[in-house]
């Protein structure tokens, strides 16, 4: 999908695609080894391009199963989210995982029944679903004129049209559509030439026109109604209609929440602090450059083992040269942004400036850390950290090459930085005993590994252990110490995150919410915020 949108907006010539064979090349987005080996996505890139007047950042997360926390994080920096649903599947567990992401945020949320020239769930059938499974209500912007071998096209509910798409027979080229007025009935019946498609189609358009609440821009807004559209992303069919309504219906850069030590910005309504960090909304009108860091990328240049940082502009404006404040750093001291650079997958351009809602890659020696705050101004700006979620796989990672274990341990703190998956430790373990790697999926166990060998030189081995998803412990040490002595925690596993914060392993899902729900003094929370100043 990806690679079509990057199409249509002139970025690349040629779209590529995740395991296709032959000579068609390898999607923009996919830059590690692992990525093109495999032929899947597996790290969140940022990549650009214009679409008439107005300017779109797309943020490309993994759509497989085995996706990561990076998937997550990449939504902290999005204004709006574009949820994919196999129209022969229907709704799949990663989706309603990211789903919950984008409704705690609040964000705008555009649906893509994708993979329509396949035999597919009726239209009314995948509606069903999302309502009745996310509470959200759908707008059918497009509808599908049959699937799979008998797909012709898409009805433009909104302009009254009739699309005929007639896919390339260049692989990755724009597919050519011929566009006539619904009301045109005959000219419509001849061209879609299947009279059981057709009355399908008059007879769904009726129904839907009766029963359907209007297109809302402000319910799109909120988040309270979904565009829904139809199409194939490979074949190139209702691409091009789903970028025409996103740049009319999508959120522009948004307003964040931030701390400030002193007044300023614009202070939230119901906020009457005195205090010297005051609660305010930064809005991208903001005069000072802010932004903060959502994503960290180790090694996207091999041949010279950087570190990069994947910064979201939020206010203000980046300028070739400007000096910035680190929201971390207890001084005055300042940052000299010499060499930001514009992404594009793998590839990178140093950049003269940015404007709020770009993506810039910012070299980082070791400073910063997934959550910071970058900002200019005498006011000291501190936006929330970026949420942990509950991983649900677990292994002990050792190095089984005593001698090469510098490069083992600067390969996995670098890989840790990145934050696709998380550390764990026993309690009071400063640093001398096992390391528990914790994951979203297990595919990012083999990611670590495969780059700590490619990468790194070092090999390491992991050693599963049997519990499927994690609770941090709210209620602190002394509530978890009180429930393991009475016995209520037994069958579960006791660990401690990077912040030495109580976090309570769990066998299954069962046992978990039996725990939430009988101590509920332990606060047990699926995901976890990094204590800001740290």
């Amino acid at each position: 999908m990806t690679e079509k949108l990057l199409l249509h907006g002139g970025a690349i010539q040629q779209a590529g695609a995740v395991r296709q064979k032959g000579e068609q090349r390898r999607t923009a987005s996919d830059f590690m080894q692992m990525e093109q080996d495999r032929g899947i996505s597996i790290s969140a890139t940022s990549m650009s391009f214009d679409f008439g007047p107005s300017k779109i950042n797309v943020l490309d997360t993994p759509g497989h199963q085995d996706f990561s926390e990076d998937t997550y994080r990449a939504l902290a920096a999005a204004d709006n989210a574009l949820m994919l649903v196999d129209a022969a599947k229907g709704l799949e567990p990663q989706t309603r995982k990211l789903f919950e992401v984008c409704r705690m945020r609040g964000l705008p949320i555009f649906s893509f029944c994708n993979k329509l020239d396949r035999p597919a769930l009726s239209p009314m059938e995948i509606m069903d679903q999302i309502e009745s499974e996310f509470g959200l209500e759908t707008h059918p912007v497009v509808w599908p004129i049959g699937d799979g071998d008998r797909f012709k096209g898409l009805l433009d509910r909104v302009e009254n049209k009739v699309l005929l798409y007639e896919k390339s027979e260049k692989r990755g080229q724009r597919a050519s559509v011929r566009e006539i007025d619904f009301a045109d009935i005959e000219e419509v019946r001849k061209a879609i030439d299947d009279e059981e498609l057709f009355e399908k189609l008059v007879e769904d358009q009726e129904i839907l026109m009766e029963l359907l609440p209007p297109l809302d821009k402000a319910r799109v807004l909120s988040g309270d109604q979904s565009p829904l559209f139809f199409g194939s992303a490979i074949a190139d069919f209702g691409v091009d209609k789903f970028l025409d309504y996103f740049v009319d219906f999508g959120s522009i850069p948004a307003a964040r929440d931030a701390l400030v030590e002193d007044e300023g910005a614009k202070k939230k309504r119901g906020d009457d602090s005195e205090d010297d960090e005051a609660g305010v909304v930064v809005s991208a009108d903001y005069p000072e450059f802010t932004g903060f860091i959502f994503k960290m990328q180790a090694n996207l240049d091999p041949q010279h083992r950087d570190r990069l940082a994947y910064v979201r502009v939020v206010s203000g404006k980046y300028e070739k040269g400007m000096k910035v404040k680190h929201s971390r750093s207890k001084s005055s001291k300042t940052y000299n942004l010499a060499a930001a650079q514009a992404l594009f997958g793998q590839n990178r351009e140093i950049i003269e400036t940015a404007y709020p809602g770009d993506i810039i890659g910012i070299n980082n020696p070791g400073l910063f850390a997934i959550g910071d705050t970058l900002y200019t101004g005498p006011k000291r700006i501190q936006f929330p950290g970026i949420p942990s979620f509950s991983p649900e796989k677990f292994a002990y990672i050792t190095n089984p090459n005593p001698s090469s274990y510098k490069s083992f341990s600067k390969g996995l703190s670098q890989l840790l930085d990145e934050g696709a998956i998380q550390m764990l430790r026993q309690r009071g373990d400063e640093g001398g005993g096992p390391i528990i790697l914790a994951a979203v999926g297990q595919l990012q166990f083999e990611v670590v590994t495969a780059r700590l060998k490619d990468e790194y030189k070092v090999e390491a081995n992991l050693e599963p252990i049997a519990y499927s998803l994690a609770r941090w412990a709210e209620g602190g040490w002394e509530e978890v110490d009180k429930c393991d002595k009475d016995g209520k925690l037994f069958g579960t596993m006791i660990v401690e995150d990077r912040w030495k914060r109580p976090v309570v392993l769990f066998r299954n899902d069962w046992k978990a919410r039996d725990t939430e729900a009988e101590e509920k003094a332990l606060e047990l929370k699926p995901f976890s915020l990094p204590p800001m100043n740290t």
